[in-house]
C-alpha cells in the first residue's frame, strides 16, 4: 500500500485533538452498544411487528452479518477516499439507519434497516481506533487506548441493561432512537475538528478477493447465528452454509496469495506484535461475548431475577472494566504489556473458576464481587493488547490493521456465543438424562421420609416437582461445565503471551528519535 495513505499529522494537540477524541468515543459507543442493546427488546418487537420467532431473530442476524462483511474493506475504503469523509458518511448513515429502525412498521423494514445499520456501523470502531492511534504518540497511546477501550468494552456490557431499562420505561423504539443525539454530535464534531488524511487514488479494489471473503464470512456468520435454532449439522441449511464458507475462504486465500494486489494486506501479519494481538483479540472476543451470553440466562432462568435486576447485576462487570482501564494506562509506564495481559487473563480465569460453583442459591453480593473481578481482568487485557498490536506496525497499515483486529474480534464473538450456547443446550440435555435415571421409586434417597413427603413419585404432582428440580440441577451443572470450558481455554492461551515484544524497548526507541523512525 502506498505511503501516501499516511495521515497528514501523527498528533493533533489541544482542543482539536480532544474534540476528535470525544467524537471517536461516541462513534465507538454507538456501534458497541448496538451489538447487544436490541437483544432484550426482541420479544416486544415480535408482537409489534407481527413476526414469527424465526423472523424476529433476523433483527440480530442481519446486523451481525452485514457488519462482519463490511468490516474487511474498511481499510481500503478509508485509504482510497479519505478517512474523514468515510468516518462522517458512516456515522451519519448509522444514525439515520438507527432512526429508521425505530420507525419500522413491519419485519421486512426492520431487517432492511438493520442491514443498513450493520453496513455503516462496520467502519465506526476500526476508524475510531485508527484516528486515536494517529493522534497520540507512542508514549501516550496506552492512555488513548484506555479512553477508546472504554467504549468498545463498556458498550456490549452495558447494552443489555440500557436496553432493558429503555424498553421497560418507554418502548423498544428507544433502543434505536437513543443513537440520534450521539450520532448528530459525532457527525458535527468530525466535520469541524477532524483533519482529512491523504487519499491514494491509485488503489484498485480487489473485487474477487472481497467477494470470496464476503461469501466466506457471511456464510459462517449465518451458520453460527442460526445453528442452535436449526440443530447444527442436522440441518441442510447449516451444512450448505459451512460448505459455502469453506469454499469462500479457500478461493480467498488462493487468490490473495497469488495476486500482486491482494484485498487484505498480508504484510500486516509479518509484524509479530500485530499477529499476537490478533490471536489474543480472538481470545478476548470469544471469552467476553460467551460469558455475556451465559450470564443473562443464568441470572434470569436459574436464579430467577427479573430482567431489570439481572441487567443491573451484569452492569457491575462494567464497573470493574472501567476501573482497570483508568489504571492500566499508567501501569504500562512501569509494567510490560505482556505482564498485564497475563495478569488480566489469570484474573478472568480465576473468576470463571468461582463461577463454576454457582447455584440457584448464589447471592447478589457474590455475583457482584465476581462480576467486578472479571470485568477488571478484561480491562487489564484490552488496553495493553490494543497498544501492543500497533506498537511496531507501519503507519500506512494502521487503518487496515484496525479493521482486521475488529473483524477478528467480531468473528470470535460469534463463535464464542455459538459454542457456549450449543454446549449449554447439549450439556443440559445430557445431564438431565443422567440425573433422571436415578430418580425412581427404587432410589433409597427417594424413600427417605422427608423426601417422600415432599416428592411422591406415585402422584402427578410429585413427578412434576421432581422433573422441575432435575431440570434446574441439569441447567446448573451445564452452566458450570461451560464456565469450566472457557476457563481452560483462557489458561491454554496464556503461554502465547511470550510472543509479545517489549513495550519498554519500543518506548526507549521512541524517546531516542521521531515516531516515524520507529513506526515505519
Amino acid at each position: 500500500m502506498s505511503p501516501t495513505a499516511l495521515p497528514v499529522a501523527s498528533t493533533a494537540p489541544g482542543l482539536r485533538r480532544n474534540m476528535v477524541t470525544i467524537c471517536a468515543m461516541m462513534a465507538t459507543v454507538m456501534q458497541a452498544l448496538d451489538t447487544t442493546i436490541a437483544n432484550v427488546a426482541l420479544p416486544y418487537m415480535q408482537g409489534t411487528l407481527s413476526a414469527s420467532q424465526d423472523q424476529i431473530n433476523w433483527v440480530l442476524t442481519s446486523y451481525i452479518v452485514a457488519a462482519a462483511i463490511m468490516t474487511a474493506p474498511v481499510g481500503w475504503i478509508a485509504n482510497r477516499f479519505g478517512r474523514k469523509r468515510i468516518f462522517i458518511i458512516c456515522s451519519a448513515g448509522f444514525t439515520a439507519a438507527s432512526v429508521l429502525c425505530g420507525l419500522a412498521q413491519d419485519i421486512n423494514q426492520m431487517v432492511l434497516f438493520r442491514l443498513l445499520q450493520g453496513v455503516f456501523g462496520a467502519a465506526l470502531v476500526p476508524l475510531s481506533q485508527a484516528v486515536m492511534l494517529d493522534m497520540y504518540t507512542l508514549q501516550e497511546r496506552a492512555k488513548a487506548m484506555s479512553i477508546w477501550g472504554m467504549g468498545v468494552m463498556m458498550g456490549p456490557i452495558m447494552g443489555p441493561s440500557l436496553g432493558a431499562w429503555l424498553t421497560e420505561t418507554y418502548s423498544w423504539h428507544w433502543v434505536f432512537f437513543v443513537n440520534l443525539p450521539f450520532g448528530f454530535i459525532t457527525v458535527l464534531g468530525l466535520m469541524i475538528f477532524m483533519e482529512e488524511t491523504k487519499k491514494d487514488l491509485n488503489l484498485k479494489f480487489d473485487w474477487f478477493g472481497f467477494t470470496a471473503l464476503a461469501m466466506a464470512i457471511g456464510s459462517l456468520q449465518l451458520a453460527l447465528d442460526r445453528g442452535e435454532q436449526l440443530g447444527w449439522l442436522e440441518s441442510n441449511e447449516i451444512i450448505i452454509e459451512f460448505i459455502v464458507s469453506a469454499v469462500g475462504f479457500y478461493y480467498f486465500f488462493a487468490h490473495s496469495l497469488t495476486t500482486s494486489r491482494p484485498f487484505i494486506q498480508f504484510a500486516l501479519f509479518t509484524d509479530r506484535n500485530f499477529l499476537t494481538g490478533c490471536i489474543f483479540m480472538t481470545v478476548l472476543g470469544l471469552v467476553l461475548y460467551s460469558t455475556m451470553a451465559l450470564a443473562s440466562p443464568y441470572l434470569q432462568n436459574v436464579i430467577g431475577y427479573p430482567i431489570i435486576s439481572a441487567g443491573l447485576l451484569l452492569a457491575t462487570r462494567g464497573c470493574g472494566t472501567f476501573v482497570a482501564m483508568m489504571l492500566v494506562g499508567r501501569l504500562m509506564r512501569y509494567i510490560e504489556a505482556r505482564t498485564l495481559i497475563i495478569s488480566g487473563l489469570s484474573i478472568t480465569a480465576l473468576s470463571l473458576y468461582y463461577m463454576t460453583a454457582w447455584t440457584d442459591q448464589t447471592g447478589a453480593p457474590e455475583i457482584v464481587t465476581i462480576s467486578i473481578i472479571q470485568g477488571f481482568g478484561f480491562g487489564l487485557v484490552f488496553v495493553p493488547l490494543s497498544t501492543v498490536s500497533f506498537m511496531t506496525l507501519p503507519g500506512h497499515l494502521r487503518t487496515d490493521g484496525t479493521s482486521m483486529l475488529t473483524l477478528m474480534r467480531n468473528v470470535a464473538s460469534s463463535i464464542g456465543i455459538s459454542v457456549a450456547i450449543a454446549q449449554l443446550t447439549e450439556g443440559g440435555r445430557r445431564t438431565y438424562a443422567i440425573l433422571n435415571n436415578d430418580v425412581n421409586p427404587f432410589n433409597q434417597a427417594m424413600q427417605m421420609p422427608d423426601v417422600a413427603g415432599m416428592i411422591n413419585m406415585n402422584t402427578d404432582h410429585g413427578r412434576a416437582m421432581a422433573d422441575v428440580m432435575i431440570a434446574l440441577q441439569a441447567q446448573i451443572i451445564a452452566f458450570s461445565q461451560d464456565y469450566q470450558l472457557i476457563m481452560l481455554f483462557i489458561l491454554a492461551s496464556i503461554p502465547l503471551a511470550i510472543m509479545i515484544g517489549s513495550t519498554k524497548a519500543a518506548l526507549r526507541k521512541q524517546a531516542a528519535g521521531p515516531e516515524h523512525a520507529v513506526m515505519e
